[in-house]
């Protein structure tokens, strides 16, 4: 063979594996091959039906030739229609996607063989139908069971998997849905492309995140009772709704046996977003990016928001913070973790609102009614960052309004800004 001919293979394997990428990033490749194989399957359930003189399943469990005709008919117009609706509605949301977040984000949709098994299953489902229905005889009776059956299993099998498709598309056309799409791919991307490396290593003490995620929720009760039985203390390095790349430090060990806690990162829960449940922070996140965003074109919908901030502070004002540390029975102090205080609160609720709106005299108002109500109304040790918060008020106001007039507008407290 001469070396021309030995190039000849390379260059056809680089064309297909360069292809490849090409293909994936295609909706269509995977449901046409669905397509193919419900085609041959439906062609193979008929011959065995046809070996076996139709007699392999009774017409007890299919039903009448007509019954089953009829079935098999409502079935292929459903999901003729089914699918149909789904391909609008990705579309519209491909649209939304583009907008919102990059128009560079279709591809990652496109590719997520999840959505493309999806409809390969619901066409699929579609040209079995068919093929089942033509297999029918109705003058003589003739039902091919095992192919009616086969269909009616694929159509109970269509309708769990577009409950599961709608969840699934719910959840990965969140923002953070999207950015673990992209990521995951990315993933990937990385263990194929570059040469796996031992990881750098840790300290003795520490214990990593055994994956990415964000912190949520923390078994404090299993993690006290672990670091009592290796008589030694642990200490969070992140607190609930932080997030933690994979491998980096999770926990640290201090004193005691630390193989024994080996397994602490198990009592962290790493999820894909963060929750109400544990983490009461995400609620004033929530409400805070709400007002930030409206602050420009819709103030009224940033002050409707601070009115729900400015309830939800004061219900936690008077209130108790927790500590972060954790004793076993015996008193020992056996885990620490970070924990947000008051002040903590205070940035987080009104400094982005205040940094994204000051120049807006309703916003201002309703701004200053909220933190004067705080600091009329929580307890005096608690007032500092709430008066901080007034005076960055005050000092923003007069750096927008340059008329007197404008400015008294503004540093005038209001609950409903302008009304």
């Amino acid at each position: 063979m001469t070396a021309a001919q030995r190039l000849v293979p390379s260059r056809d394997r680089g064309a297909r594996s360069l292809s490849m990428p090409r293909l994936r990033g295609h909706l269509w490749v995977v449901p046409m091959a669905c397509l193919a194989a419900a085609l041959l399957l439906g062609m193979g359930t008929v011959a065995v039906d046809r070996a076996f003189d139709y007699g392999l399943i009774p017409q007890g469990v299919t039903g009448s030739a007509s019954s089953a005709q009829t079935l098999l008919s409502t079935i292929l117009t459903s999901l003729v229609t089914l699918v149909s609706v789904v391909l609008t509605v990705m579309t519209v949301a491909l649209q939304l996607a583009m907008g919102q977040f990059s128009p560079r984000i279709v591809t990652a949709l496109l590719r997520d063989r999840a959505n493309q098994l999806a409809f390969g299953l619901f066409g699929g489902t579609c040209v079995y139908a068919g093929v089942g229905i033509t297999a029918i005889n109705d003058q003589s009776g003739q039902v091919p069971g095992l192919t009616v059956l086969l269909g009616y299993l694929l159509a109970l099998t269509s309708l769990a998997v577009l409950l599961l498709y709608v969840d699934r598309a719910g959840q990965r056309l969140r923002a953070s849905g999207l950015i673990d799409l992209v990521g995951d791919q990315l993933h990937v991307e990385i263990e194929q492309r570059f040469a796996a490396s031992d990881p750098p290593p840790l300290q003795p003490d520490v214990i990593p995140a055994p994956e990415a995620g964000i912190v949520t929720a923390i078994d404090r009760a299993g993690l006290v009772a672990l670091a009592s039985q290796a008589r030694c203390q642990l200490t969070l390095q992140v607190r609930m709704g932080d997030f933690v790349a994979g491998g980096s430090p999770l926990l640290r060990v201090a004193g005691g046996d630390r193989h024994k806690v080996s397994e602490a990162a198990r009592y962290v829960r790493l999820g894909d977003e963060r929750t109400h449940d544990l983490d009461p922070a995400y609620g004033f996140r929530k409400l805070v990016d709400i007002a930030a965003r409206s602050a420009a074109d819709d103030p009224t919908t940033t002050v409707e928001a601070l009115h729900r901030i400015h309830d939800c502070m004061r219900q936690l004002a008077p209130r108790a913070f927790p500590s972060g540390h954790h004793a076993d029975a015996g008193g020992e102090l056996r885990l620490v973790e970070p924990v947000r205080d008051w002040n903590d609160y205070v940035v987080l609720a009104f400094q982005e609102i205040r940094l994204a709106a000051s120049g807006s005299p309703q916003i201002c108002r309703g701004l200053r009614y909220a933190l004067r109500d705080l600091v009329a109304t929580a307890p005096p040790e608690r007032r500092p960052p709430l008066e901080a918060q007034l005076a960055l008020l005050d000092a923003a106001a007069r750096r927008h309004f340059d008329d007197d007039h404008d400015l008294r507008v503004a540093l005038t407290a209001d609950a409903q800004g302008l009304g």
